[in-house]
């Protein structure tokens, strides 16, 4: 397989101004099959922001996206939804029908987008579900479910889409401290499959075992980018090691 065929996501020049403030400064970035990269870097720094303008929940001002190797037209509002529906995006407040079960949730852009059956859903639902740890909770309500395993079911969600790619923006940062584990266990397992991700996190022991590739971004840029070797290895001297340190003062 050629790197341009093992690419599946690439993203060139990048830019938004949101109230005319910049909040994303000209971002770039490639993702090849099967890797895990990390975004971090403060908060404001643009990270939530650049993974919306990659799904186009935000349109970026400037800048093109490309998926394994075709270019996204944004004006075009079928390959949008089509774009849409080949990369998964996980949110940090889970996103999730209050009203439907776990079950339902998962089943219904199955149901809406593929065409699926309602039976043909079901089942796939239930297989996603058993995936991330759920198969005894798919008759439950968001409100019958810990944050942990509400973000697994958005996760299972986004998994039956059968995305290229999936896009991760802060998933554990609305979960208490006990239930950030369950969420990444799950990650870590998808990651071993091969799943190409896409994670902005703080997370940053996480960060340091699994990640292919980190991008530290600040005021809108992306300043630093290596592998977690490169970047966080004792004296390495960069900003992301810099930053690391702060955060692990701060929750000791």
């Amino acid at each position: 397989m050629s790197a341009e065929q093992d690419r599946v996501l690439r993203v060139e020049h990048v830019s938004k101004r949101l109230s005319g403030k910049l909040i994303l400064d000209d971002c770039s970035l490639d993702v090849r099959r099967g890797e895990l990269m990390v975004l971090i870097g403060p908060s404001g720094a643009g990270k939530s922001t650049l993974l919306q303008c990659i799904d186009c929940l935000i349109p970026p001002d400037t800048g093109e996206i490309w998926l394994e190797g075709e270019r996204l037209e944004r004006d075009d509002k079928r390959k949008l939804c089509a774009f849409r529906a080949q990369v998964g995006m996980i949110f940090q407040d889970f996103n999730l029908f209050d009203h439907l079960t776990a079950e339902e949730n998962v089943a219904i852009a199955l149901r809406k987008v593929r065409g699926m059956s309602r039976k043909e859903a079901r089942e796939r639902a239930l297989d996603e579900l058993a995936r991330v740890g759920l198969a005894r909770r798919a008759l439950l309500y968001p409100a019958q479910l810990s944050g942990g395993q509400k973000q697994r079911v958005a996760i299972a969600r986004a998994l039956a889409m059968d995305p290229k790619v999936m896009l991760l923006d802060e998933p554990t940062s609305a979960l208490d401290p006990e239930l950030v584990g369950e969420v990444l266990a799950v990650i870590r397992d998808l990651a071993a499959g091969g799943m190409t991700m896409v994670m902005a996190t703080h997370q940053m022991d996480f960060a340091r075992a699994l990640a292919t590739e980190i991008l530290f971004m600040e005021r809108g840029r992306i300043i630093e980018r290596g592998s977690p070797a490169q970047l966080l290895a004792d004296g390495a001297g960069t900003r992301t090691h810099d930053f690391c340190v702060r955060i692990l003062e701060v929750s000791l």
